[in-house]
């Protein structure tokens, strides 16, 4: 396969640091989810074939030139939709997609609380939430990021660096039904405070590299649930729902309803670049690398 683009995530972060939860064999080339060109396709595949536009999850190998990868990873893109765009949208739409649809069962009307909101997951479940019907509060640091937030389709902005109790500020608006954490840490304890009873906390990562521990009598008392959610774990035990939930979101790309947030596009040989972008949290939305 010919590698057009390919997206950054905080996931290869961690797995530089050797703290990811699927670390493959090394030596390994990173780079979680890309996009490009079928060149050729192996004895008995069906469904793909040389010179098709596809989007793949590959878990690594990403940040290369051309790559070979299994086929039921492979996923055809719109004709419209760009390389860099798909590459950006495998897992960031489709973590924020089956985890509040599968596992938070998000209702039209509840309110959806999303930590991390300028990140790349955390937009997408922006504006995920409020195409599902959601009243959607946003936290993220600074008025421009949380402006990106507000496009994306936020009802309500909290700037983290500008709020000293954010467990009351949430409390304020009413308290929320759905908690999207991708951060941990401090503001995940505050949320869980203003979780109204039959709650759901989902937990997407742990960007603040703090990983909160939950007392379980809370839980008890508020009647809340706690809800882990892996998006790349699906492909070992529901694949299906995984696929599923992709075609369904690439439908809508196609419709013109979606259209992911690119901060930054870079050459393969300023990778490192783009990997501290994430660190320093400097990137509002996706880093995409173009080889």
């Amino acid at each position: 396969m010919q590698i057009r683009a390919a997206a950054l995530n905080f996931a290869d972060l961690l797995m530089v640091a050797g703290e990811y939860q699927d670390i493959p064999p090394l030596p390994v080339t990173l780079g979680l989810e890309l996009a490009g060109i079928v060149e050729a396709v192996g004895e008995g595949v069906t469904g793909l074939e040389p010179g098709d536009r596809v989007a793949v999850f590959s878990g690594q190998g990403g940040l290369a030139e051309s790559g070979v990868f299994p086929a039921g990873r492979a996923v055809k893109i719109p004709d419209a939709m760009s390389f860099e765009d798909a590459a950006a949208f495998q897992i960031a739409y489709g973590t924020s997609h089956l985890a509040l649809t599968e596992r938070a069962r998000l209702a039209e009307g509840e309110t959806l609380l999303v930590l991390g909101a300028s990140g790349g997951v955390g937009l997408t479940a922006v504006e995920l939430g409020a195409r599902m019907g959601a009243r959607v509060i946003a936290v993220a640091r600074g008025a421009e990021r949380l402006a990106v937030a507000e496009r994306a389709g936020a009802h309500h902005l909290i700037d983290s660096a500008a709020t000293g109790d954010l467990a009351q500020a949430l409390k304020a608006l009413g308290g929320v039904d759905v908690v999207y954490d991708a951060v941990g840490g401090d503001a995940f304890r505050a949320a869980l405070k203003a979780t109204r009873p039959g709650g759901r906390l989902l937990l997407i990562g742990f960007a603040s590299g703090a990983v909160p521990e939950i007392r379980a009598n809370h839980l008890l008392v508020k009647n809340v649930d706690a809800i882990g959610f892996y998006w790349g774990g699906y492909l070992a035990f529901a694949p299906e729902k995984l696929r599923a939930s992709l075609e369904t979101l690439f439908d809508w790309y196609a419709a013109g309803g979606l259209r992911p947030q690119i901060s930054h596009v870079l050459p393969l040989d300023r990778a490192a670049e783009g990997l501290e972008l994430l660190r320093s949290r400097r990137a509002t939305g996706k880093v995409v690398i173009t080889p």
